[in-house]
C-alpha cells in the first residue's frame, strides 16, 4: 500500500528511514524536511562499532559500503592519567565525520526518489499533510514538546559540564586523557573520524569548570586553556570550537530524555526526539539508525498504522533498556571520578571499561578489580575446557580403538 510520509528533521535517523522506506516500496511518497540549509550541521565525528556496520549492510549494502569507505577505525584504547599511560586492546570502533555521513545519506535518499527540502522549517501548528509524520527533530523537538503531556516527556539533567570540540590531532586509538588541576580533574574522550581530523568531548565537575574560569572565559581563551592543560596529548595540535551565537564556548549539561509513549495519532518520535543516552557510551547515532530500521520494518509488515507504531515503540523500548542502564552508570562513573582516579593506571583503565556495571558503585574499587580479574580467569578456563574437551575425547577414543 502506497503511503505518504513526512520526516521532520534531516538528521541521520530521518534520512535513513526515508532510504529504507523507498527500498521496501518505491511507490511510497517520502519527503524529508530540514530547517537548516543543506551542508550545515553541528559537531565533527560520530562513532559506531563493527557489529553495527554488519546490520547496515544487511538492510542497504550500498549505504553501508559508502559509510565504511569514509570511516577510520581503531581497535585499542589509551588512558592517560597525568604522565602515566595505559593501552589496552578493545572492540573494533569506527569514526566518520557527521557532515560526510549526512552527505552519504542525503545522496542515497535522492537517488531513490526521496524529496529533500532544506531551509524549510515545519512548525507544530503546520504539520505536513501526510499519512505519517515522523518527528526526527532532535532532543529539542518542537513537535514533541507541543504534546509533551501526552508523550510523558521527562528530562533529567546530569551534573558535569561538557564541551564538544574538533581538533587536527590524529588519534590512532580511542583516547581518554585525565588531567589534574588546582581546581580538580578535567578529562576528554578523543577519537579520529577522518585522516588528520579528530574530535573530543571535554568534561569536568561544575566546581572545576568554575574554578578554572571556564564559565566566564571567551571561546578563544577557553580553548587556549584546554590546549595548555592537554598539551602532552594534543602534541601541538589545536582545538576547534563550533560556531556560536554568543562570545563564550558552548559548555552544556547532558540531558537524559525519555518518553512514556512515542506516538500520538499519525505522529511518531524518532531518534533523539524519543530518547537520549549519555555521550560516554558513544551510541547516539547507532540508536537513531536502529530506530529507523525498526520503524521501517513495522510499517512494512503491519497492516494498520496504529499496530505498526505500537510494535515499533515496544521493540525499541525493550532494546534500549540495557543501553540506557549502561549509559546511566557510565555517566555516574565520571561523576564519581575521584573514587577511581588514584588507582594504578591499569586498574583504573580496567574499571573504566567496567563503568557500565550496576555493582561497581557499591563495591570498593580495588576489591571489584580483583574480583573481575578472578572471574575473567574462570571464564578463560571455561572457554579452554570447552575447546579442549572434544579434542581430549577424540584422542581417548582413538587410543581405545587401537589394537
Amino acid at each position: 500500500m502506497r503511503v505518504k510520509v513526512a520526516c521532520v528533521g534531516g538528521g541521520p535517523a530521518g534520512l535513513y528511514l526515508s532510504i529504507l522506506l523507498k527500498l521496501r516500496d518505491p511507490s511510497h511518497d517520502v519527503t524529508v524536511h530540514e530547517r537548516n540549509p543543506e551542508g550545515s550541521t553541528y559537531g565533527w565525528g560520530v562513532t559506531y562499532w563493527r557489529g553495527f556496520l554488519d546490520r547496515l549492510r544487511a538492510h542497504d549494502p550500498e549505504t553501508a559500503r559508502a559509510i565504511e569507505a569514509n570511516s577510520v577505525g581503531w581497535s585499542e584504547g589509551i588512558a592517560r592519567v597525568g604522565e602515566l599511560t595505559a593501552r589496552q586492546p578493545g572492540d573494533e570502533g569506527r569514526g566518520i565525520g557527521r557532515h560526510r555521513l549526512l552527505e552519504i545519506l542525503a545522496d542515497r535518499a535522492r537517488s531513490l526518489g526521496v524529496r529533500l527540502e532544506f531551509a524549510h522549517e515545519i512548525t507544530p501548528g503546520g504539520l505536513p499533510d501526510a499519512d505519517l509524520v515522523v518527528a526526527g527533530d532532535g532532543v529539542h523537538s518542537a513537535l514533541r514538546d507541543r504534546h509533551a503531556a501526552h508523550f510523558g516527556t521527562r528530562i533529567v539533567p546530569g551534573r558535569n559540564r561538557y564541551l564538544w570540540l574538533g581538533t587536527d590531532a590524529s588519534f590512532d586509538a580511542f583516547t581518554f586523557a585525565f588531567a589534574e588541576t588546582d581546581h580538580g580533574w578535567i578529562w576528554f574522550y578523543g577519537y579520529g573520524f577522518a585522516p588528520g581530523a579528530g574530535t573530543c568531548v571535554v568534561e569536568c565537575a561544575p566546581e572545576t569548570w568554575r574554578g578554572l574560569g571556564l564559565d566566564t572565559a571567551g571561546e578563544e581563551d577557553g580553548q587556549a586553556l584546554l590546549e595548555k592543560i592537554f598539551a602532552d596529548v594534543l602534541d601541538g595540535h589545536r582545538l576547534v570550537g563550533r560556531p556560536s551565537a554568543g562570545a563564550g564556548a558552548q559548555w552544556l549539561t547532558f540531558r537524559t530524555l525519555t518518553n512514556r509513549t512515542w506516538h500520538r495519532g499519525n505522529l511518531v518520535l524518532l531518534g533523539d526526539a524519543a530518547h537520549t543516552t549519555h555521550y560516554s557510551v558513544g551510541a547516539g547515532t547507532t540508536l537513531a539508525l536502529e530506530d529507523a530500521i525498526a520503524l521501517a520494518a513495522a510499517l512494512h509488515e503491519e497492516p494498520a498504522l496504529p499496530r505498526a507504531l505500537a510494535r515499533y515503540e515496544h521493540e525499541r523500548k525493550q532494546a534500549l533498556l540495557s543501553v540506557q542502564s549502561a549509559a546511566r552508570h557510565s555517566a555516574r562513573w565520571y561523576e564519581d571520578l575521584p573514587r577511581y582516579i588514584h588507582l594504578p593506571p591499569e586498574q583504573m583503565f580496567a574499571l573504566l571499561g567496567q563503568r557500565h556495571s550496576p555493582l561497581l558503585p557499591h563495591v570498593p574499587p580495588r576489591l571489584y578489580h580483583r574480583l573481575d580479574r578472578a572471574v575473567g580467569r574462570l571464564d578463560t578456563l571455561r572457554r579452554l575446557k570447552r575447546r579442549l574437551g572434544p579434542m581430549v575425547a577424540r584422542t581417548l577414543q582413538a587410543r581405545a580403538s587401537r589394537p
